[in-house]
């Protein structure tokens, strides 16, 4: 017949004990210090006391004296026994490296941010997550699945699973663990290695879809794994197809095809063109209190999320605020020559001018990097002021690499928009359709 058994916390090596022996000592002695106290606040002899507690508190120091250092003692004790026992209980969820506070405040602070949606693809979607990390772990982001290049393309052609690249840049952008999870994510199998040019990153989610069976469940999955603050959702759970008008009349099918137009694009359309949005981006959408589209490539990255309709009509039905970040240089071929007000007109004209409050544009001085194609996205502020939107300026380009959005910038300036908009929820409404603030 078995005995009865300890208690896990009694075993020898947990660090336990110790701490919790230090805790009891302090709040007795604290307790002393308490009596020590009312002894003499209600008697006027120390005639009949303890002699070795007496002698112990100090017998040549005035009562309340004495109370005031045992009390102290008791406090300082039982103080380094709460610390103790907080690091033992904490410190094997503690990544190495990170702090206790770090932990706390992420999971605490960070906890009661705001729910933001960012929705988009790319390196610019990734870019603004890297921001918004800091101020809320509520944040979702809604990322676009056409990506038909690379690795990600390899896979969706030999495994026909969604592309996973921009779905690996965001988790590796949310991820607690970065830089580090940046890099392991975003390694690159060399040639020969018969992985030629595979990201990591794509290949754990391919092998985590085989594992769950599902692809929305391996990136909900990843998430949990890899530490993620917030969640990273693919836009649907069907590989899209993208297809653009130019303006003489051709069609240039596929992001990659897209990338390369070398005239104006007319008109982006996905296929399928019925295809579903995950239910859980469009009750993100919904309870969101800030709402993100972009940055990112607008043709091939933006809009194919908004082109799916249940993804439009949550957006239309949601209270949260709704923030279009226009890019701060233009992308060869794809939205080359394109001014702030012609990257908005676009939009408009694919899905409506009822899904944004607000526009947030670069006022800072924009510059090209030598050898690049680009240019700095023109601000043409008359052009801005006649579309239904308002328009917020700030300066929110990398000082060291100006054709892309800093991330700390472009979040903080995001979430001065939030609160303002928080404190003042009808001035977006009153101000339309034309106005400026900065």
């Amino acid at each position: 017949m078995k005995g009865p058994r300890i208690p896990r916390w009694l075993y020898p090596g947990m660090h336990l004990k110790r701490w919790l022996l230090l805790l009891f000592a302090g709040i007795a002695i604290l307790g002393l210090g308490a009596a020590i106290f009312l002894r003499d606040l209600y008697r006027t002899t120390d005639a009949d006391e303890i002699a070795i507690v007496y002698w112990l508190t100090g017998a040549w120091l005035e009562p309340r004296v004495r109370a005031v250092l045992v009390a102290g003692l008791g406090v300082l004790l039982a103080g380094i026994g709460v610390w103790g026992l907080m690091r033992s209980v904490i410190s094997p969820f503690v990544a190495r490296g990170t702090g206790v506070m770090e932990v706390l405040y992420t999971k605490r602070y960070l906890a009661r941010g705001p729910r933001i949606v960012a929705i988009g693809g790319g390196t610019g979607l990734s870019t603004l997550l890297r921001g918004l990390k800091g101020y809320s772990a509520n944040i979702t982001a809604v990322v676009a699945v056409a990506d038909d290049g690379g690795s990600s393309g390899q896979l969706r052609q030999q495994l026909g699973i969604v592309p996973p690249g921009d779905i690996r840049n965001c988790i590796a952008a949310l991820a607690d663990a970065e830089p580090l999870m940046t890099q392991l994510m975003q390694y690159r199998f060399p040639p020969g290695s018969g992985l030629d040019h595979h990201a990591f990153g794509n290949l754990f989610i391919a092998a985590m879809t085989a594992v769950t069976g599902d692809f929305e469940e391996a990136v909900r999955e990843s998430n949990r794994v890899l530490a993620v603050r917030g969640q990273v959702l693919p836009a649907t759970s069907v590989p899209l197809n993208l297809s653009a008008r130019l303006a003489s009349g051709r069609t240039l099918y596929g992001q990659v095809g897209i990338a390369q137009a070398d005239e104006p694009i007319e008109r982006v359309a996905i296929e399928p063109a019925d295809v579903r949005a995950t239910q859980e981006a469009l009750e993100r959408i919904l309870e969101a209190d800030l709402i993100v589209i972009g940055p990112g490539s607008l043709f091939s990255s933006v809009l194919p999320n908004l082109l799916i309709s249940d993804v439009r009509d949550a957006l239309a039905a949601a209270p949260g605020l709704k923030v279009y970040v226009c890019n701060v240089a233009t992308q060869p071929g794809e939205t080359e020559h394109l001014t702030a007000s012609a990257h908005l007109r676009a939009l408009f004209a694919h899905v409506g001018t009822d899904l944004v409050d607000y526009v947030l544009v670069n006022r800072a001085p924009g510059r090209a990097p030598e050898g690049w194609r680009a240019e700095p996205v023109e601000v043409d502020a008359r052009e801005l002021e006649s579309l239904p939107v308002v328009i917020v300026e700030e300066d929110v380009i990398d000082p060291a690499n100006a054709h892309r959005h800093d991330p700390a910038k472009l979040a903080a300036a995001l979430m001065r928009l939030q609160q303002e908009d928080r404190l003042e929820p009808r001035q977006r409404r009153v101000q339309r359709p034309s106005s400026r603030a900065s």
